[in-house]
């Protein structure tokens, strides 16, 4: 499935700003409608969604997220409990928030947690905000756990697949609104590409290769 190269979710607000902006314009002339028009074209930005190039390598894990790598830890995994390495992406104003899939297989779980609204880059933020959690099962019988966190300015998660839900490296799946982050939690024996403070892509960089199913 296709998505516009603007996503769905900021096309109201698009529209409002610019027939804002436009009227102010009209009525009021250019100098007074210019701050408007900056924040149209802002939050044109925000929405963006460009296209991606999956990487074509069944073992890799691409970013599920576009913005900046603010930890890499050992963790337990937000279902099972069992011990994890995660990799958090912090998502400013400036990125893409449309988030797409760290590796292809079978969605087992998802769950929803209410919480506060602290900002995503601090370290609480993985246990104490709102946020929607997802399990991916490969065909391999691994399991990647990718976690939608809600910002101080986001206060909204939209996660667009369930429980059954077969799906594809890279695909499309949710939308965070303003600033925000996403964890994955990967086996413990996964090898770490990303950096921590580095920038990622979300569906084109890989930022981590799963080993064979030891089991």
């Amino acid at each position: 499935m296709t998505h516009p190269l603007i996503a769905r979710e900021g096309w109201g607000r698009i529209l409002f700003t610019f027939a804002l902006a436009g009227t102010v314009h009209f009525l009021c002339g250019v100098w007074i409608a210019a701050p408007f028009w900056i924040v149209a074209v802002l939050v044109l930005q925000f929405f963006r969604d460009p296209p991606r190039s999956v990487p074509d390598l069944s073992d890799s894990v691409v970013s599920p997220a576009h913005g900046r790598v603010v930890a890499i830890q050992p963790d337990q995994d937000p279902f099972s409990g069992s011990p994890s390495t995660r990799i958090s992406i912090f998502m400013n104003i400036f990125s893409v928030h449309s988030n797409r899939i760290p590796v292809a297989g079978q969605i087992v779980a998802r769950k929803y947690y209410p919480g506060r609204f602290l900002n995503a880059a601090l370290e609480k933020a993985s246990s104490e905000n709102e946020r929607c959690a997802v399990q991916i099962e490969t065909e391999e019988g691994r399991l990647v756990s990718c976690v939608q966190i809600a910002g101080w300015v986001a206060r909204r998660v939209l996660t667009y697949i369930d429980v059954g839900d077969s799906v594809s490296q890279g695909q499309r799946y949710g939308f965070i609104r303003f600033g925000s982050r996403v964890d994955v939690y990967l086996p413990p024996d996964s090898e770490i590409v990303a950096k921590a403070g580095k920038w990622v892509l979300s569906g084109s960089d890989i930022i981590a290769r799963l080993r064979p199913n030891p089991h």
